[in-house]
């Protein structure tokens, strides 16, 4: 378990890019793939220099924060359309926002 943060660490902590990039690309509703995510993600950061499919290297890292925000119920991983556990999944998934409950 992590020690809470103390006032000065919140007011200093920039939230992760790569999070940052996932909730926002799921915040109009759609399902996104974590490899969108990290071809969205690579090209805000690309320099010229960079390689064109330098995107696979942040795949794990989008894969993890997703993982991340899914256990705080923040988002869903969705394996064919289901919520899948973000604890223990396979396979090809999307990522969306937490749908509500049907009546």
């Amino acid at each position: 378990m992590t020690a809470p943060m103390s006032e000065d660490a919140k007011k200093t902590h920039k939230p992760d890019p790569i999070t940052e990039r996932i909730l926002a690309m799921i915040a109009d509703g759609k399902s996104v793939t974590p490899q969108e995510v990290a071809q969205a993600f690579y090209k805000d950061i690309k320099t010229p220099t960079m390689s064109p499919d330098g995107w696979h290297k942040y795949l794990t890292a989008v894969r993890q924060q997703a993982i991340h925000l899914a256990r705080l119920g923040q988002l869903e991983i969705t394996r064919k359309g289901e919520p899948v556990d973000p604890n223990n999944f396979k396979g090809v998934v999307r990522l969306r926002k937490v749908q509500a409950p049907l009546p």
